[in-house]
Formats: structure tokens, sequence, C-alpha cells
């Protein structure tokens, strides 16, 4: 006992002599010295922050020791990012920051190294929820796709998959809660899967991400960041509330976050609910609504060398199948057929700080219900559960010099089961396991180069289809697909006020299970699939070169990317039918994207409060027998004009207002069995802002999408070639607020 309790009082005194060291100062405006309130303190590395008092004051305690990215931002100023060293005891810093009308920058987190964008050698796309919200879509997967060079393929408003440069499905890989999602995305009209309530910000990677998230990240990776937990001995909660007219929509969520000592809490609920969203040309799309229940809740622990978080992710959802415009209906409950589907997501991320490195660990267990009614209520046609077991370990080595490096292990273990009536693919385990290693040098003139190589390999292994297969050629599968990839990339100035990139990377795709072993109708589809349990990886190469200026005043880039895709798989007719159904294969041919997004961002002296955006898309598909890729973006050009002023001490703040034109060019340079579509023009509006009622701060915002209900049929929309057009004039009325 005595020797106990001397371990106690020693463990302790070490502790005690942690929580010691502390970083705090005083952020000031550059411009005349006067101490700026309530600006954002953050440590990224650490996940750790605070924010200023009305004496432009700050204090962050229990750091561990060692050196870390410091990132200061506050509304029209310039980002404030360095690497401070945190010594024992006291550290102290004071900051003046720049004024500027660019949007602050943020903190990549979906690349190892957590670089401000401006820092980064891979290019990636950030965007705000709450800029996100401006637009009044209706859904998440709808509310990306203002970013350039990502769009949506679509089955009415409530299913939408993400379309990175061209490529979808299992070519893009989706993260959230740091974990990847797995919710069988190989279908066409399965969705994203992942609500918007809870959610901070996504980042997009346009490009082969192989070599930092394995299999299935070779056309991009979109990774959603969660809210972030409150600041230290601090509790804060909202409300936020959403009407859309189009729908008849209700959506809404309420949270609640918390933080005291060490101890971190959150927890957000959700529900959204519409009926058959409205046409151009006023005819409701019968059985295109959907509603959806949403619940996150974390708890975290942070202490000086160690800290840990546990985040739960709880979605049901219910989505009508649309295959025509019928009975005009104001009803919300699916008709046949729909999609019942269940997503849990659980997942844990712990951090140990060393002496001059980190050890992160990163678990995830998703368990996915996806459920297809057809002609009954009672059973479902189509049931599976798709169990998935991942894991992401890093050591993060100490510095050496301008040198960073990071070392890796990731790996997955899933499970597929089917309980329905039918077997659209077989029970079957999937196993991946990778390593990494991947290298950041910095230059004196602040320039950059990253660097990394992986190896992965994947084994599937399914039982005999139970479906009376029409190819019998199937018989237990067992499978190894192995890759190796590797990244540079290199980042430099060309002048002080513009960064040039350029990025070489290769990816690989296993092919999935639906592709390898699928035999039967495809509900959603009206096809009949056959895949085959010969095809090999997909591997391609990207070369992407990037230019942008900036100044106080203007701001300008362009991108472009050629990706050259060998055996790139594809499904296509083969003149047979079962029934009703025309028969489609799965093979292989190579294939090629290239293209690019260019755009410009003007604010002119001395009207800074004004905006004018502009920004152009393009991307081309095709095989090497000159055949065009299906699901192909059309090019697309969209220009804002956006007013916005911050007036800190009136009772309205933060107001800004917007119009929005995108246009949408003709596409015709589409697969063999797809028709071209006519382009189209949308005007969208928008105005908002913080309005101060009974000393609470409350965001108000009005939006309209298609603003002159045009009637349009997008050539990503699943519904093109029943000819059901899109959604019409929405109007979106949203309340958030805080207490």
């Amino acid at each position: 006992m005595k020797h106990l309790m001397l371990l106690l009082l020693v463990a302790f005194s070490l502790q005690w002599g942690y929580a010691q060291n502390t970083l705090s100062g005083t952020i000031t405006n550059k411009e005349d010295m006067v101490p700026l309130d309530q600006v954002s303190i953050y440590l990224p590395e650490l996940e750790k922050g605070t924010s200023t008092n009305d004496q432009g004051e700050f204090e962050i305690g229990d750091l561990p020791k060692g050196e870390y990215i410091l990132v200061i931002s506050y509304i029209g100023f310039e980002t404030f990012s360095k690497s401070v060293p945190i010594n024992k005891g006291v550290n102290t810093l004071n900051v003046a920051l720049t004024p500027s009308v660019i949007e602050m920058q943020e903190v990549i987190v979906s690349t190892p190294f957590h670089k401000l964008q401006s820092e980064n050698v891979m290019k990636v796309e950030r965007a705000n929820m709450k800029g996100l919200k401006t637009s009044g879509a209706l859904t998440l997967t709808d509310g990306i796709t203002h970013i350039a060079g990502v769009e949506n393929v679509s089955t009415g408003m409530g299913i939408g998959k993400p379309v990175i440069r061209g490529l979808s499905a299992n070519r893009v890989l989706v993260y959230t809660q740091g974990i990847r999602m797995e919710n069988q995305q190989f279908g066409a009209e399965h969705g994203l899967g992942i609500n918007g309530a809870g959610l901070e910000s996504v980042e997009v990677i346009k490009g082969p991400a192989s070599l930092l998230y394995g299999s299935d990240a070779m056309g991009g990776v979109l990774y959603f960041n969660p809210e972030k937990f409150a600041n230290v001995n601090t509790t804060e909660g909202d409300v936020n509330m959403n009407y859309f007219s189009n729908t008849q929509g209700l959506s809404t969520d309420a949270g609640i976050r918390t933080s005291q000592g060490r101890m971190k809490f959150l927890l957000r609920g959700s529900y959204a609910s519409h009926i058959d969203y409205k046409t151009g040309n006023g005819s409701r799309v019968t059985n295109s609504r959907f509603k959806e229940y949403d619940l996150k809740t974390g708890l975290g622990y942070q202490s000086t060398q160690f800290k840990t978080e546990l985040r739960y992710n709880y979605t049901n959802s219910d989505f009508g199948i649309p295959e025509e415009i019928g009975e005009q209906s104001t009803e919300r409950s699916p008709e046949l057929p729909y999609q019942e589907i269940a997503n849990h997501i659980l997942s844990s991320k712990s951090k140990f700080f060393l002496r001059n490195s980190t050890i992160e660990a990163i678990l995830g267990y998703i368990f996915n219900n996806r459920k297809e009614f057809e002609d009954s209520k009672e059973n479902a046609a189509l049931e599976m559960h798709l169990s998935t077991f991942n894991y992401n370990l890093q050591y993060d080595l100490p510095k050496w010099g301008n040198l960073e490096t990071i070392i890796g292990l990731q790996g997955m273990h899933q499970t597929n089961e089917n309980f329905g009536e039918e077997e659209f693919i077989p029970d079957a385990t999937t196993n991946d396991i990778g390593i990494l290693a991947t290298s950041h040098i910095h230059f004196k003139d602040e320039s950059g180069m990253q660097l990394g190589l992986r190896f992965d390999r994947r084994n599937i292994r399914s039982d005999v289809n139970s479906s009376p297969p029409l190819s019998g050629i199937y018989d237990a599968l067992d499978r190894d697909f192995n890759s190796f990839n590797a990244a540079i990339g290199y980042k430099f100035n060309l002048t002080p006020k513009s960064i040039a990139r350029l990025n070489l990377a290769t990816g690989f795709r296993a092919p999935n299970l639906a592709e390898l072993t699928s035999d039967g109708v495809h509900e959603g589809t009206n096809r009949y699939e056959i895949g085959d349990p010969n095809l090999d990886n997909e591997q391609n190469i990207q070369a992407d070169i990037s230019w942008e200026y900036n100044n106080k005043h203007f701001e300008f880039y362009v991108n472009g990317f050629y990706n050259a895709v060998e055996d790139f798989i594809y499904i296509g007719p083969t003149g047979e039918m079962v029934g009703e159904n025309q028969v489609f294969v799965y093979q292989q041919e190579n294939a090629k994207l290239y293209g690019g997004e260019l755009g410009f961002h003007l604010h002119p002296h001395p009207l800074d409060w004004l905006h004018l955006e502009s920004s152009f898309e393009t991307v081309v598909g095709k095989q090497d027998n000159s055949d065009y890729l299906p699901l192909i973006p059309a090019n697309s050009l969209t220009n804002t004009i956006r007013v916005e002023f911050i007036n800190p001490k009136k009772w309205v703040t933060n107001n800004y207002a917007f119009v929005s034109l995108k246009s949408v060019f003709r596409q015709d340079k589409v697969g063999n069995f797809e028709d071209p579509s006519a382009g189209y023009n949308l005007v969208d509006l928008g105005a908002g802002g913080d309005v101060m009622a009974f000393n609470t701060k409350v965001e108000v915002r009005v939006s309209a999408q298609n603003i002159f209900d045009t009637s349009y049929i997008a050539h990503l929309s699943r519904l093109k070639s029943d000819g059901i057009p899109n959604i019409g004039r929405n109007i979106s009325l949203a309340l958030s607020i805080p207490f």
C-alpha cells in the first residue's frame, strides 16, 4: 500500500505539473491596436481552442509541451497561422491581425499535416455548412453541389450521390466522424446516408486520394467534419428551423454542447419531412416524398498528454422511389416502391502526445440496414445488413529539421448479409489492410513538397448466390486485390501574391461486390444486372495543376487535371431481356477524364461590402474505344453578386444578400445509352443576417431557388429517361436561435 500511495502521488504531481502549461495573450487590430472581442483561437493538432474577451485577452491551459500550429481567425481580418512552441509554465503570444475582406482561411483536416489551405501542397476545397445553408438547399447532397467540381446524381430530391470531376459511387469515398462511410454505395439510387445537422464543414479532395485512404478513393474524397465540442467551461445550444415551400418541407434540429474541466459532451437531434416535389410546369412527381430522423451525440475527455472522444450517429430514412408523374398528392408517407434505411455510426478517436511526436488511433463501426419494398409494405424484397469495422492508426514522427513524416496502418473488416425475399448480391466478407508513409518537406521560401507511398491488400469472399442465376457462372468467390500507390506534390510561390501547385498521384479501386457477383433485377434501375467475378482493379494516375492569385481586393484561380484510368468498370446492355427488364453486364475498358475549374472573386475598394464572383467547371470522360463515359456532368458557369455588412454594433449584424445565375450548357458528349441534355439557366437569390431579439442574436435566412420556376431536366437526374423534370421554384425560410 505504501508503494501504491507513492506511485499515485508521483502521478498526481506529474499531472499537476503538466497542467501549468498555458498559452495566453492579447489580440488587437493592427491598424489602430484596438482589442478584438470574440476572436477564435484554435490549436488544430490538439483540437483545443477559446475566444478572446472584450479586452482581446485569451488563455488556453492544460497544454502538452511541444510545437503546435496556432490558428487565429476573425471575420474581416486575415487568418493568422504560426507554429508556436509550448514550454513548461506560462507562454505568451500577442498578435495584431491585419484587416481584410478576403474570407477567413480554415485548417484542412482531411490531409495529414493540418495546414491552412494556402499552406497545403494538395488543393482541397472547404465549405462551411453555415455558408452552404444560405443557398436554401433541401438536402446535404444538393448543398455540396455549390462547390466547384462537385455535382450530384439524383433520384428525385431525397436521394443523391456526389460526383467529383465525373466520378461517383464507389470511386468517391465519404468520411464522417473521421471514419469511412459504408452503406452499399455501389447503387445509383443509394443516397449519401448522412444528415447535415451537426456537421460543421465539408472538405473535398478532387483527385486520387488512395495514398491517404486506400481503395475507393481513386476519384476523390468528401470529408465531413462534425461540430466541435464547446470551449472549456462553457455551455451553449441552439435550435434551427427550416421551411421549404416547394415540398412543404419541414426541417428542424436542436443541440446542446458543454465542456466542464476535462469532460465534454454534445447532443443533437433532427427531423425532416417532405411531400412530393413540384416541377417547373406545376406537376408533383409522384412518390418523391421522404422523411428522416437523425441523432448525433459525443463524449470527450482531454488532459495534457491525452485526448479521446466517442461519437455516435443514428439515422433513419424513408425514401420513395419516383417513377412517374401520376397521382397528385400531399401525403408524406412513401408509397411502393420505397426504401427504408437505418444507419448506426460509432467512432472513437484517441490521441497521445509524446515528447516530440503523437500517436492517433481512430476506430469505427457502421451498421447499415437497407430495405427495399416493391410489392408489399410488410415484406422487404431486398434486405441487406452491412456491418463494417475499420481502424486507422497513425504515428506522427518527431520533426527532423524541415521534414514532417507520418506512417500509418489502416484496415477494414466488412460483412454483407441478406434477409429479404430476393438476393441481388450474395452474403460476403471483405477484408482490407493498408500501410502508408507520407512526408512534408518545408523549404525556406515558404514552398513545400509532399510525397508518399502506400500498399493495400483487399480480400473478398462470398457465398454462392442463392437466387436462381441467369448466367449460371457463379460459385463462391475468393479474390485478392493488391495495389501500390504513390503521390508527389510541390507548392511554390510564383509571386508574393500567387501560389502554384503541381500534384501527381495514383489511385486504385477494387471491384465492388455488385460488379463481381450481381445476378438479378436491380430494383430502382429497372434492369437485370450481371457481374463478372474476373474483373481486375481499376488503376489510375492523375496530374493536377493549379494557380491562384489574391490581393486585398481580387482573387483568381484555375485548376486543371488529366486522369487516365486503366480497366475502368462500366455496365452496358446485351440486348437480351428477362421479363420486362433489359440485361446489363459489367465490363472493363481503359478511359480518361480531363477538365478543370476556374473562377474569380472581386471585392473592389472602397466598396468592400460588394462581392462579384464567377466560376466555370468542365469535365470530359472518354473510353479508349472513343465512346464517351456515362453520367459526366455538363459544363456550367455560375455568376454571383453578393453584398455583406458586418456592423458589429448594430441590432442587425453579419447581414448579406445575393443573386446568382447558374448557366448549365447542353451536354451532348454522352454514353452509348444516354440521351443528350438541353442547357438551362437557373436564378437563385437570398438574404439574411443576425438580428438582436430579447438580448439574443437570432440568425434569419430567406432564399429562393429557381426563382423563375424554370422547367428543366438535369443531365445527372436518374429520372431523365422518363422525361421527369427537376424541382421548380422553392422558397426557404430559416431561423437559428441560440440559447
